[in-house]
């Protein structure tokens, strides 16, 4: 080529002298691919809220316009055997309440919370279990706890910035090495035997999380080291041991956050996620891995270490007030007015308070005194309703799981907040893991719905409305 030869195309040049030597580089003059999608974009919006507008609340296909274009909200399309949302009551595990599930399911010697192994029976079979079957599920589980050495090393190895869901989901995702499913798949079974080995890649997944999420922990925020699992301990014992963590009430405080994390009905992100990843015959290690990834999420369990740090900074904008009613009210507004919200408040589904909330407000009432992080999460319980009730702009005024936990955690000394949804995590795979097993059980369909497109959903609405919404 010519030095002084010009881009033929729709193209500008110039020369640059580089090193002693001419070069030639073209210059567009036609708009790169991301300049017309932003310029796409409030074309687009435009169209979307127009037909919502017009067409909202318009049947299409099996729900509304409003729902295909809003998340799917409430559409019941699915079906998830273990748990039960009611809007009101809060979350029912095979028909019971956590207060029930607190009085019934077995207990450690001592204890006054559920054991999460008596949930997982529960969840799997429907049954309350006796204590006898909860400590033989126990001793089970722990066989199956440990860790192949290649994936403690791995694990270990992971940078110390990684953030720990990402690396609890690729602990997960080493363990899938080990999938009995997967195996048996491989050699050819009948759709009748799927549940077989799933149930194993159940109990041995969940057995070993606890050890993962303990190893991420002590390798993130401590010097590495790690205590040794106990034979003869509980799930929750466990996991609170290899933390660094032997203050009974702690422990207790292990069980019960595990067993309510654990199952909240199928159409949260990390249950449907399971479900769906699932339903492709992924085993239960590539399914629970795609779960936390959807749980990792601000919009869903990261919620709980944003609500902690607001409570910090609520408190820091106190300053020297006493905290009262009245200084706490003020706060809020202060909040709210900026364009802020209050974390913590509102759930999907749920417009009374959340029993999980409940349950661990209950908890601190019961063993801890004095402590300004809890003792400011009551107050803001009595006060932020009402305030949220006035701004009239929350459908659920009321608080979360994520509005008490973060703080009952800190009180305890475990800080580290990057660290929450990763407890959250093990506590979520006694739920959804259960139910994938039902589903391979029962046979249950590849999800796998219809979507159409913006310009489909006009023309379906025209044809059906020649004249306009009326």
């Amino acid at each position: 080529m010519s030095r002084r030869m010009l881009c033929r195309l729709k193209t500008t040049s110039r020369l640059l002298r580089t090193h002693g030597k001419t070069m030639v580089r073209c210059i567009s003059t036609e708009p790169s691919l991301k300049d017309i999608f932003a310029n796409k974009i409030p074309e687009w919006q435009k169209e979307i809220k127009e037909i919502k507008t017009k067409y909202g609340d318009k049947i299409l296909g099996t729900c509304t316009v409003e729902q295909a274009y809003g998340g799917m909200r409430s559409v019941k399309s699915m079906v998830y055997e273990t748990s039960l949302l009611d809007p009101v009551e809060g979350i029912r595990f095979r028909g019971l309440t956590i207060p029930e599930c607190q009085a019934k399911l077995p207990k450690a010697p001592g204890g006054e919370e559920p054991l999460p192994e008596s949930l997982i029976f529960l969840l799997l079979t429907g049954e309350v279990p006796s204590v006898a079957q909860v400590e033989a599920l126990k001793a089970d589980m722990n066989k199956r706890a440990p860790l192949p050495d290649w994936v403690e090393k791995t694990i270990l190895s992971f940078p110390k910035d990684l953030h720990p869901m990402t690396q609890f989901s690729m602990g997960i995702l080493a363990c899938q090495r080990d999938s009995e499913f997967a195996a048996a798949y491989q050699k050819g079974m009948k759709k009748t035997e799927y549940w077989n080995p799933t149930f194993e890649d159940m109990l041995t997944c969940i057995a070993r999380l606890p050890r993962i999420a303990a190893l991420i922990y002590c390798n993130v925020f401590k010097n590495g080291e790690i205590s040794a699992m106990k034979a003869d301990s509980d799930m929750g014992e466990n996991f609170a041991t290899m933390l660094g963590f032997t203050d009974p009430q702690f422990i207790e405080l292990m069980r019960l956050y595990l067993v309510i994390h654990s199952d909240h009905e199928g159409g949260n992100v990390s249950a449907h996620t399971s479900h769906l990843v699932g339903s492709a015959l992924s085993d239960p290690y590539l399914s629970l891995s795609a779960s936390m990834n959807g749980l990792a999420g601000p919009l869903h369990g990261l919620a709980n270490q944003e609500v902690l740090r607001f409570i910090k900074e609520f408190k820091a904008d106190l300053g020297n007030k006493e905290v009262t009613p009245e200084a706490v009210k003020e706060q809020c507004w202060k909040v709210l007015n900026s364009g802020r919200v209050i974390p913590g408040y509102g759930h999907a589904v749920l417009r009374k308070t959340d029993p999980r909330f409940v349950c661990q407000a209950e908890f601190a009432k019961k063993h801890i005194k004095n402590d300004p992080l809890v003792d400011l999460v009551s107050l803001m319980y009595e006060v932020a309703p009402g305030v949220l009730t006035e701004h009239g702009k929350t459908k659920n005024p009321y608080p979360n799981v994520d509005a008490h936990s973060g703080a009952l955690l800190v009180h305890y000394g475990l800080t580290e907040e990057n660290f929450y949804t990763v407890m959250f995590g093990v506590g979520r795979a006694l739920g959804v893991l259960p139910m994938l097993t039902i589903s391979r059980a029962l046979g249950f369909s590849l999800e796998r719905p219809k979507s159409l497109t913006t310009e489909a959903i006009k023309k379906s609405m025209e044809i059906m409305y020649p004249h306009g919404h009326t």
